[in-house]
């Protein structure tokens, strides 16, 4: 579980997609903060000097003084300075002003005069909001180009990109006039194509926003030069083991220390549930579990065996022993043994193959660990958590050529694993994967989800009952390695861009 570069001296309008000028590096995102940072450090008394702050407002807000002083620049530089839209107090505006979802972000000098402003929110206002956000109508007012100019600019662009970030947006696009895209690409954008905008030649660019590539990066990279080829001859990159002359499958999993010590109830619960996960991927009835606990004393080993019965009690899964040691640094582990005449591999992909993702959308952001982990679990029945386990078990109507549990690597990572060891690519449709309404497309993306099972399987294979979990195809595997993401327009783009682990492809026969 578990950002300079100078902009043009004069504004450069775009149309319903894109941006007008530079670009930025990632800054921590806040809605509201003072823009030293962002404009070069901050200004020395005497120097000349003012102060500079970027503020927040919703675009459809027609009452709030900021939006309508953005409009109103927007109309003076996009109207009667460039002749892009008609002069009048309609003239650029769009669908994108009147969608809720959409913000401005406006700067403003020590005095409350707006300086310039730029607009972001979803790159279809028709429609839900899948990760995908284009920013526009960036405009510096004529008097603030004098003063800051391009450093005004580039910084609007900073900070709408880090605001696009922070709401979980996994791509972010902008028009860009063709005297601009050398700036662009030199400040890390990415060119797409051309494009015409308000009857001027535009380039497409995006900016690269890396979430999944880092996550993968930092939780299951190092896992190919530590571990090899290790695992049974077709289950390399399994989270489980069949034990050799047995219908056992076996299943070891720990929990990251530092949470143990922050919530000791919830990590001896997460305990079982991780490892009761990884059963239920590799389609064996859980029979038994064994712990080993470490302690600074007996009251908070009692916390973690407090979350690890009550996981064990609500599965239905006997808690066999184990081992607890005191005056040690927190820690836990769990191991977990199941059943199955025939264990669903990792590897078991092929091109072609159908992906499935089955997840309990179920609950809400576990407290304390907001994007990062869902709790779908704690609120489930005994008999709903059984059909979520057994989705794939030796009693479901149909088992998949190929299966892992979204794990710290989240949905895209894992995808990206088990392509990895079936020995090809995968891409997946961001708008069909399951979500629920609480969760960004970032968040969801890069999160513990609670229960998510995916599986690649042969195309019009039987749907996956699971209980109260949701299932729906939303992808395939492919020729290749890595990870792509679907976009609803047709656009691919990078989310993990080779192998996750270094491990490779199972090896070993196909499994039958």
């Amino acid at each position: 579980m578990t950002v300079q570069d100078h902009g043009p001296r004069r504004p450069v309008a775009r149309g319903a997609a894109g941006f007008v000028t530079g670009s930025p590096r990632r800054l921590t995102p806040v809605s509201r903060w003072v823009a030293d940072e962002l404009l070069g450090g901050r200004p020395r008394s005497g120097a000349g000097r003012t102060a500079t702050t970027i503020s927040e407002a919703r675009a459809a807000d027609t009452g709030d003084p900021g939006v309508a002083a953005h409009r109103a620049l927007r109309r003076e530089v996009f109207g009667r300075e460039q002749g892009l839209f008609p002069d009048t107090g309609t003239g650029d505006l769009d669908d994108h002003d009147a969608d809720p979802r959409t913000v401005v972000l406006l700067a403003h000098d020590a005095a409350g005069t707006l300086l310039g402003g730029v607009r972001l929110g979803p790159a279809d206002p028709a429609a839900p909001d899948v990760g995908w956000w284009t920013g526009s109508r960036l405009v510096v007012a004529p008097s603030a180009r004098r003063i800051a100019g391009a450093r005004l600019g580039a910084a609007l662009v900073r900070a709408a990109c880090a605001r696009a970030e922070s709401a979980g947006v996994l791509r972010f696009d902008a028009d860009v006039q063709l005297p601009n895209a050398a700036m662009f690409a030199r400040l890390g954008w990415e060119r797409v194509g051309d494009t015409v905008t308000a009857g001027a030649p535009h380039v497409r660019m995006r900016w690269p926003i890396t979430r999944v590539r880092a996550l993968a990066t930092a939780t299951k990279a190092p896992l190919g030069a530590l571990l090899g080829g290790l695992g049974p001859a077709g289950f390399v990159g399994d989270d489980g083991a069949p034990v050799p002359g047995t219908d056992v499958v076996a299943c070891c999993d720990a929990i990251v220390p530092a949470m143990v010590e922050r919530d000791p109830e919830w990590a001896g619960w997460a305990g079982v549930l991780v490892n009761v996960n990884d059963l239920a991927a590799m389609g064996a009835a859980p029979v038994g579990l064994l712990d080993a606990v470490g302690a600074r004393d007996a009251s908070f080993a009692h916390r973690v065996l407090t979350g690890v019965r009550a996981a064990a009690d609500a599965y239905g899964v006997p808690l066999l022993g184990g081992h607890t040691q005191l005056d040690v640094p927190a820690a836990l582990s769990l191991t977990a043994l199941g059943r199955t005449a025939h264990p669903v591999p990792a590897g078991g992909g092929r091109t072609g193959h159908t992906v499935r993702l089955t997840t309990d959308l179920g609950g809400g952001w576990r407290p304390g660990y907001h994007g990062r982990q869902w709790d779908s679990t704690t609120s489930r029945t005994r008999a709903e958590l059984a059909a979520t386990v057994g989705a794939i078990g030796p009693a479901a109507r149909h088992r998949p050529a190929a299966a892992k549990d979204v794990s710290m690597a989240g949905i895209a990572g894992t995808l990206g694993m088990l392509a990895e060891a079936s020995g090809t690519g995968a891409v997946l449709d961001v708008a069909a994967v399951p979500r629920p309404g609480g969760a960004s497309v970032g968040d969801w993306f890069t999160c513990f989800p609670g229960f998510g099972l995916l599986t690649a399987d042969d195309p019009g294979a039987p749907a996956i009952d699971a209980g109260p979990a949701v299932s729906a195809a939303c992808g395939e595997l492919v020729a290749g390695t890595g990870v792509r993401l679907r976009w609803p327009d047709g656009e691919e783009t990078e989310a993990v861009p080779g192998g996750v682990t270094g491990m490779g492809p199972a090896a070993g026969e196909e499994i039958a």
